[in-house]
């Protein structure tokens, strides 16, 4: 192994030792609750416009059923 080999090795093990595993453990928990809060508020808020669009034809389709009945 030559000289600059062995100074990138320590570097290298030197910023290796400055990674916390908790730290990156919970980053990554995070991250991942996150993430499914945020899948989460898009499933929701697609269903619920779904629901809503889906109230409003019926709404429609009652009051024109309703007028074609009075003539």
């Amino acid at each position: 192994m030559t000289f600059i080999d062995q100074v990138m090795t320590d570097r290298i093990t030197a910023e290796a030792r400055q990674i916390h595993f908790w730290r990156t453990v919970l980053t990554v928990v995070a991250g991942l609750l996150f993430g499914l809060g945020w899948i989460s508020y898009k499933a929701v808020a697609g269903l619920w416009l779904v629901v809503a669009w889906c109230a409003a034809a019926v709404k429609v389709g009652w009051q024109e059923a309703r007028t074609a009945a009075r003539t």
